[in-house]
């Protein structure tokens, strides 16, 4: 689906190293604006890790253990200038720099500003700035469709963003071409894994992603990466088109548990949304019109919210302001709600379409596809 949802979901692990732990040694002293703190954020171990480090004399440092390679990243802090209206805006090119940390003495070196440096220290990252070279055309052009899709949504132009959807989709395919020979020609990468995850998506092919992985070495399908992922493609396995779907049950708004199972007999679409999720209340209306237009025959929707433990009242107005008349069921455990956790979800807006005998018979039909999909189904 869309890369630039995909995009927020890219602070991934690879293999592992046997060092006992990783240090950063930064120079920002060449940087014309002072910087006052730098902050670095990863994510490891199933938890997100942010760290901050002040700046003096221009020198910064870091440490920290990894089990295995991530891909983290370091932002500046400028300090106050007196007499200023507001704090310097972060600029993306200039204050965040990516660096694919590992248990290795790592040097960063800024030259003009925070995010142009060099990276000294980690074999891991050396291997990735090869891999953004060669998917460097695929990731200006994603940059641009993401710009693009930006003003579709702003105008609510509905024929535009699923235009720029189409290209993201052709766009993925060819850069997973490239992706696919890169692990073929470099299986002992140190970013094996993180490439591996680029390909996979967040909509796993198990029977695609599989061989690739089985085909890497031993010692990284055996790393926590490599664990993450053997669990990732076993899911996968179970929630493929034409398995059956697992059953489940959770409480809907009043509190009264909703299983699964007591749809069948009708075509029942799984929908994971959430109240903070803008790409899913974009396709909401879609979904709507899907349901007001073939619930008489046969099909239903069952919501399954990833909203936050607090938020049941964000939840419960988005149902109302979207007008979402089925059935919704949530734990309110965000990311961690367990259906959601059940079927793998890594991403939302996603969706599974369940035929009466309880199969899987779609997923991420989204738009056009639902309705094109159900007017089959019901033709």
């Amino acid at each position: 689906m869309k890369q630039f949802i995909t995009i927020l979901f890219l602070l991934v692990s690879a293999n592992g190293f046997a060092q006992k732990g990783f240090t950063i040694s930064g120079d920002v002293s060449k940087v014309k604006d002072l910087i006052a703190k730098v902050y670095l954020n990863y994510y490891a171990d199933g938890k997100s890790t942010m760290d901050s480090a002040e700046v003096k004399d221009g020198k910064f440092s870091f440490t920290g253990t990894l089990a295995d390679p991530v891909m983290g990243s370091l932002r500046a802090k400028y300090q106050e200038v007196p007499g200023a209206k507001s704090m310097k805006a972060i600029s993306y090119n200039r204050d965040i720099k990516q660096v694919f940390l590992e248990n290795s003495k790592i040097k960063i070196a800024s030259v003009d500003s925070f995010a142009n440096a060099t990276i000294k220290g980690s074999k891991s990252h050396t291997a990735y700035v090869s891999w953004t070279d060669l998917t460097k055309e695929e990731t200006a052009q994603s940059a641009a469709l993401n710009k693009e899709y930006s003003e579709f949504y702003k105008k609510k132009d509905q024929a535009g963003m699923d235009r720029i959807d189409a290209a993201f989709d052709k766009l993925t395919e060819q850069k997973n071409i490239k992706n696919k020979q890169y692990l073929k020609d470099n299986a002992s990468s140190p970013i094996a894994m993180f490439v591996l995850k680029q390909y996979a998506g967040y909509d796993i092919n198990a029977d695609d992603v599989e061989p690739m992985f089985l085909a890497l070495p031993e010692q990284l399908r055996a790393s926590p990466a490599g664990k993450d992922m053997t669990e990732k493609l076993e899911t996968a396995k179970k929630t493929g088109v034409g398995k059956m779907a697992m059953d489940f049950t959770q409480n809907d708004t009043l509190g009264i548990p909703v299983s699964l199972s007591s749809f069948r007999g009708k075509y029942v679409l799984i929908d994971f949304w959430a109240s903070w999720c803008g790409p899913c209340r974009q396709e909401n209306p879609n979904v709507v019109k899907a349901f007001n237009a073939y619930n008489s025959k046969g099909f239903t929707v069952l919501g399954v919210s990833l909203d936050q433990p607090t938020a049941k009242d964000k939840w419960m107005k988005a149902i109302h302001d979207d007008k979402l008349t089925w059935t919704q069921v949530s734990d309110l455990k965000y990311w961690k709600n367990d259906v959601a956790v059940q079927y793998g979800i890594q991403a939302i807006p996603q969706n599974f379409l369940i035929d009466p005998q309880g199969k899987i018979v779609g997923k991420n039909l989204r738009g056009e596809a639902l309705n094109k999909k159900l007017e089959a189904l019901f033709k």
